[in-house]
């Protein structure tokens, strides 16, 4: 078995939904991913903000091995030991006091919506959320979502929804009214372009949910679990959010989200009001568990931010070689984005083409930056390798 071979059989039965490389990848260690043709890729996508504590990361394999052979499945009608281990570590080193667990970051904003409107009462079911934001691909998410390229073909979309300019406290607050009942946000636009929220501007976001009685929700399915260098990107902020919701890499691999609330909040949530079938499956909590534990181990969050600073330099000093190209770092922790110069923006996709081509993973996003998202546990010495390589893209490219 071979690419060629795969991708043949692949393309055959799929939707045709993604634009995919012509690679089909079969193993994966560390920060590692191998292909069937024998290929080997240095990592800095990790599935896209999934795989933080690498490819095959032991702890967690032993761990999704030994519930494997215990219990896969019992549905939400009975408790299980994972699911409950994982929640008690979500509430203990959160602000948070209650949990739900679902399957992807999609279902957990489905849940906030949901809750949001429930705990905003009769007549309040407006969400503002930000231009440039991405919430999923659920019909209502993406109504969330706020770029309009992610809508075309699907109108008219869910009610409700509204999408404040980003940057401006003044027109945000003039697009509040008497139906609003929560401001949706990312902590950091990841799909939008690697593009942190000033803190000034998000604790300004908060100020407004208590001013006009609102639920601040905080979408940290990408930048949550380590990502920005704190266990969840809220803590760098000096706010506390009212429901943040997680996916992505919560189970390093295994689908798994969750929305974490305050007990006044969830309250608002009966049973009945809202479910998952598989949702907190004991296989992917048992992954999760693991998971957190290594996240909260000694030094683990602390080497994440000082490799973000060392990505950061390297990438400003790629930008300062080749300014033609480059026009500097922006980022938080290991989400790092390196924006190109007007210019180059066009050329974005041939970049992350020719780093394919060069044995390295990365992505273009929100029309704007070459984002690198490696997993958290990467070496210097694989940061180096990164950006020796877009060095030698870029110099071939003004050559």
């Amino acid at each position: 078995m071979n690419n060629q071979k795969l991708i043949a059989r692949s393309n055959s039965v799929f939707i045709n939904t993604y634009g995919r490389y012509p690679a089909a990848m079969i193993e994966g260690k560390g920060c590692r991913l191998t292909d069937a043709d024998g290929r080997v890729f240095l990592d800095f996508l990790a599935g896209i903000a999934v795989c933080s504590l690498g490819h095959c990361h032991p702890a967690v394999t032993a761990a999704i091995c030994a519930q494997a052979s215990k219990l896969v499945h019992v549905s939400n009608l009975y408790h299980t030991l994972p699911q409950t281990e994982l929640a008690e570590l979500l509430v203990a080193n959160s602000f948070a006091d209650r949990v739900f667990m679902c399957n992807s970051g999609a279902e957990a904003n489905e849940a906030a919506i949901k809750l949001a409107r429930k705990a905003g009462g009769e007549g309040r079911y407006e969400i503002i959320s930000l231009e440039g934001s991405f919430h999923g691909r659920t019909l209502a998410a993406v109504a969330a979502t706020g770029q309009a390229k992610f809508h075309k073909g699907f109108e008219p979309l869910p009610a409700g929804f509204i999408h404040a300019p980003f940057g401006d406290l003044a027109e945000l607050e003039k697009l509040i009214t008497p139906q609003t009942c929560a401001i949706l946000c990312e902590p950091l636009q990841g799909e939008g372009g690697v593009r942190p929220l000033p803190v000034e501007y998000l604790q300004g976001i908060r100020t407004l949910c208590d001013r006009h009685n609102l639920l601040l929700i905080l979408d940290e399915i990408q930048v949550g679990m380590g990502r920005t260098g704190t266990l969840f990107a809220y803590e760098q902020f000096g706010i506390t959010p009212d429901i943040i919701t997680l996916a992505k890499a919560l189970g390093n691999g295994l689908p798994i989200g969750a929305l974490l609330t305050s007990e006044k909040v969830a309250a608002a949530f009966e049973p009945g009001s809202h479910a998952s079938t598989f949702g907190g499956n004991p296989v992917a909590c048992a992954a999760a568990v693991v998971v957190m534990q290594t996240m909260l181990g000694e030094g683990f969050l602390a080497d994440v931010r000082a490799k973000g600073e060392y990505l950061a330099a390297g990438l400003n000093k790629l930008s300062r070689m080749f300014p033609a190209i480059g026009a500097g770092a922006r980022g938080m922790g290991l989400i790092q984005g390196l924006a190109l110069s007007p210019e180059f923006i066009p050329r974005g996709p041939e970049i992350v083409n020719r780093l394919f081509e060069a044995g390295v993973l990365a992505n273009f996003a929100g029309g704007l930056v070459l984002r690198f998202l490696p997993p958290l546990v990467v070496s210097r010495a694989e940061i180096d390798e990164l950006l020796a390589a877009l060095a030698r893209v870029f110099a071939e490219m003004l050559d």
